[in-house]
């Protein structure tokens, strides 16, 4: 199969409509047995009770938030470097969602840190750092809606989000390099989990929940992007006037 022939917004459009509703599907099942293991299977955690199970959402939401992120920041350096149209456009269209996943983050570790720490905020390393992640999508969407041009829009959004790719370790490796009241990382690829397996297995389903949700949303909002940058193309009205 020629993978190439997405590149242009034209043959990708069609594929992101028929992708998204399959996205969607499989976050819907993922998402059901996620919430179930994680809420009414998963033991109570011995030292912080029921408040824990919050991890099962705030966890995904986290790593998603940075790993939107990054892979925001690859398109729109592909589309910077090569001048690909469809390239800045994914990273358009994954911004609001990275966006909302850093904001569910933030807002499920405040309701964590009320009954963990007694404060709804502290301006800890790592919650500082995925407080700046939230700013710096919002710079992105900002600065591409302020500029006219889209192409300019792209090239400006691209070096901000390139420059912002630093804060992602910073919020990663935060509780290593700094004395943090965030607990460590409980799952890592270079040693065993430190939670019941019933636990592990909730929060890794519901990453994949959250992934495929991701997926599904940027699909929708990037071709809702092509058609209204492509409106003048003679494809984009000979689909609208199909579809009528």
């Amino acid at each position: 199969m020629n993978w190439f022939k997405y590149s242009s917004p034209a043959t990708f459009y069609p594929l992101a409509g028929k992708m998204a509703p399959w996205f969607f599907a499989a976050a819907a099942l993922s998402a059901v047995p996620g919430l179930y293991i994680s809420f009414f299977v998963a033991p109570t955690d011995f030292q912080q009770g029921e408040s824990y199970r919050i991890i099962f959402i705030h966890v995904p939401a986290a790593w998603m938030s940075m790993f939107i992120y990054v892979v925001m920041a690859f398109w729109a350096g592909v589309g910077l470097a090569f001048n690909t149209r469809l390239s800045s456009m994914m990273a358009s269209a994954l911004a609001p969602t990275g966006a909302l996943m850093t904001f569910i983050a933030l807002w499920t570790g405040s309701l964590w840190g009320k009954p963990t720490w007694g404060a709804w905020w502290v301006w800890d390393a790592r919650l500082t750092s995925e407080l700046i992640l939230l700013f710096l999508y919002f710079g992105f969407m900002a600065l591409q809606a302020a500029i006219d041009d889209p192409r300019r829009a792209d090239k400006a959004g691209a070096v901000l989000a390139l420059l912002g790719v630093v804060n992602v370790p910073i919020i990663y490796f935060s509780v290593q390099w700094w004395n943090t009241l965030h607990q460590g990382a409980s799952v890592s690829l270079t040693r065993s989990p430190t939670m019941a397996a019933t636990m592990l297995a909730g929060m890794l389903i519901m990453a994949l929940a959250f992934w495929m949700y991701s997926i599904a949303a940027s699909l929708l909002r990037v071709r809702s992007i092509i058609l209204e940058r492509e409106r003048a193309a003679d494809w984009v009205r000979e689909w609208r006037e199909a579809a009528r």
